[in-house]
Formats: C-alpha cells, sequence, structure tokens
C-alpha cells in the first residue's frame, strides 16, 4: 500500500508552518506544499514536501473542543517515540521537534521523518509472494516482543504510566469516555450517539477478579497492527512503528490481543478476496492462525506457552476497540472525523463489542447489569 494523500486543501497554513519550522533550526527548503494523508481516524496527519523534494511528517490534535482531555495526546506521542529512537534498537521513526505554541497550526503538533517504504491494510499481504508471507508476520511478532523487552525507566520514561493494575484502570478509563461519547448529540439532527450494547455488562464481568489475567508490566504501544507500522520496501523488515497515541506503560498482552483481533478476525472478513477468485494465490493458509500468533509471541518474547490470561485480553481488546469505534462516530456526529473512512470505521463498534461479548463469555458466564446506565454508578 502507498501511504496516500488527498487531493484537496490540507487545512492548515504552509507559509506559518514552514516559517516556524526553518527558525526552529530545521534543514527544509522553503517554500514548503502540505498534504493530509487519507488514513488515521484520530490525529490529524501530513505530509511536508520542501522546495528541494525532502519529506516530513507532521501529527497534530484535532481542532475544535474535544470529548476527552486525554485523547489525541501528541506530547505523549513525541515523548516515547522520541525515547525509543535515542535508546533502543525499537524501530522508529526520526523525531524533529514538538511544538506546543497554537498560534502555529492552531493545536499543538510534532514533526517527524517520512518513512518511504510500505504499509500494508490487508492481512493476507496479497502484494508479497506466498512462500514470504509468514516472514512479515514472524517480522510483525518479533518487533513487538523487543519493544515489550525494554526497560522503560532506563530509557527515561519513568512515570509515563502507571505500573500494574492495568486493566483495571483501562475499565475505569473506557467507562468514562463511553458515557461521554455516548452523550455526543449529532449537530445536525441533536440526536445522541447512545452507548454500546452490552457494554456495562461487560465492564462488571471486567473488573471481576475472578477473571483478571497475570498482571505483567511492559511499554505497551496500544494500537499495534499490521497497518500501523510501515515495512522496507523490499524487504519483511520493519522500518518504524507508527501511531503511539495511545500508548503506555500496561500489559503486553493488549497489545499482542490489538493485533491478532485485526490481523487474523476482524480485518480478514473485510479483505479476503480468495472466496471470489478461485486463482487467487491470496489464502489464509500463509496468515499465522491465532494460536500460532501466540505461540510466535511466546518463543520470541520468552514467555511459557499457553499464555495465561489469554481470552481475557482478547475480549478486552474488542471492548476497547469498540469504544474506539463508538468515538469515531462521536466525532462523525461533532464533524470532529479526519478521515473519510470514519463513517464506516463506526460502524465496527456494535459488531467489536459483541465479539467481546462472545469471548467472555466463553470463559465464564456475562451476567447483566440491571439500573446501571452512568459510569459514576457502576
Amino acid at each position: 500500500m502507498n501511504q496516500k494523500t488527498l487531493d484537496m486543501d490540507p487545512g492548515i497554513d504552509s507559509v506559518a508552518l514552514g516559517s516556524y519550522l526553518e527558525k526552529s533550526g530545521m534543514d527544509i527548503a522553503l517554500p514548503i506544499i502540505c498534504r493530509k494523508f487519507s488514513f488515521g481516524q484520530s490525529n490529524p496527519t501530513f505530509l511536508i514536501i520542501d522546495n528541494k523534494g525532502k519529506k516530513f511528517v507532521v501529527r497534530k490534535k484535532p481542532d475544535g473542543q474535544l470529548i476527552s482531555k486525554t485523547a489525541h495526546a501528541v506530547e505523549r506521542e513525541y515523548r516515547i517515540i522520541k525515547a525509543l529512537g535515542d535508546n533502543t534498537q525499537v524501530p522508529v521513526p526520526t523525531t524533529y521537534l514538538l511544538c506546543t505554541d497554537t498560534s502555529i497550526l492552531g493545536t499543538p503538533f510534532y514533526v517527524m521523518e517520512f518513512l518511504d517504504g510500505r504499509i500494508f491494510v490487508n492481512p493476507l499481504l496479497p502484494e508479497v509472494e506466498p512462500t514470504e508471507r509468514k516472514l512479515y508476520w514472524q517480522e510483525l511478532v518479533n518487533v513487538l516482543a523487543s519493544l515489550h523487552s525494554v526497560d522503560f525507566i532506563k530509557i527515561g520514561l519513568d512515570g509515563y504510566g502507571k505500573a500494574g493494575g492495568y486493566y483495571k484502570r483501562q475499565c475505569k478509563s473506557l467507562l468514562k469516555v463511553h458515557d461521554q461519547q455516548a452523550a455526543s448529540a449529532d449537530r445536525v439532527t441533536g440526536v445522541k450517539v447512545g452507548p454500546l450494547p452490552k457494554f456495562y455488562d461487560l465492564i462488571r464481568w471486567f473488573n471481576d477478579d475472578e477473571n483478571l489475567c497475570p498482571d505483567d508490566v511492559t511499554i505497551v504501544h496500544g494500537d499495534y497492527k499490521l497497518d500501523n507500522v510501515v515495512f522496507h520496501k523490499t524487504e519483511p523488515r520493519i522500518i518504524g512503528i507508527l501511531d503511539w497515541e495511545l500508548s503506555t506503560i500496561g500489559n503486553p498482552r493488549a497489545d499482542l490481543a490489538n493485533m491478532t483481533q485485526y490481523s487474523i478476525d476482524f480485518s480478514k472478513s473485510k479483505f479476503d478476496i480468495s472466496s471470489n477468485n478461485k486463482n487467487s494465490n491470496v489464502s489464509p493458509e500463509f496468515v499465522p492462525t491465532e494460536d500460532q500468533m501466540v505461540q510466535m509471541y511466546c518463543k520470541a518474547s520468552n514467555r511459557p506457552y499457553p499464555l495465561l490470561g489469554w481470552k481475557y485480553a482478547l475480549a478486552f481488546s474488542y471492548l476497547r476497540n469498540s469504544v474506539i469505534g463508538h468515538g469515531i462516530a462521536a466525532r462523525v456526529a461533532r464533524g470532529q472525523a479526519s478521515s473519510l473512512d470514519a463513517v464506516e470505521a463506526a460502524k465496527s463498534a456494535p459488531i467489536s463489542i459483541m465479539r467481546s461479548y462472545e469471548i467472555a463469555n466463553s470463559v465464564s458466564p456475562v451476567l447483566p447489569v440491571t439500573g446501571l446506565t452512568k459510569s459514576s454508578k457502576l
């Protein structure tokens, strides 16, 4: 997949941005051209091309009043990318600067390296030779294991997140964010987004101590998956991990579950073209199964297999991503969505939460919560 940009006004002041970057000491030739990337549901992302053809990337907070004070934290993205880039071998883009002066682009932003490589969306990897596809999956797993092996305190990320109690904290946070999103009203019709089905039942289930998984502590990317990494142009090698907005200190199972959810289950149903083309070499047999993915990760990270708490983590991943989709629906209603695919992405929320319910219920019964509809009461 190419890193496509939109043929439209990016909505930012390229003159003011170029002047600021030059004054900040960046090696940049004015004037600059700005183009908005077509991907990115959360933080608007722009391609910057200077007068000599050199490329950079700018990520900024969305304009307007935000639902959550902690979401869209480009300052945190910048901090962790810089810490990893300066102190580890984890592949990340080079960072150049962070700007918190809102007079330049209206909101805080940071500038990083443009990675000239490949971003794959289809988990069946039709662009890759069949015999090489598992090499790409192994690389995806190996890089994740490498990230989870980093001593976050040694690289200056002490205080980046609380050590321990990740899933309990996530439940509390999701509950608050979900209720804020549910209260969002369509700017035209006034109709509220409303709550997700089974949401309160599941929050109660995940908070039950009898269901909790082991409380391991590592850096967590927060949205690690196939289309958030950039591969080398010809090799099965990742040259950069993108989109660190949701990163924190937490349980490594969260990243593994997110990667598995998108790569094996959620995305494959959307992109499986082999059923419509019997002669296609694009087949699910070249993609590791859920169990194979977990085994690969356990081997790469020196963790015992079977991985304790795996079903809890996978079910929670579906719940969490349903809330993310719910948030996109809220931004669509408020007119703040940053991607052209936002409406379709918002439709994933109820599908994802019902998958969470199915997995959780297979572990132990998810009992209905009655009379509770607000986070303050749960």
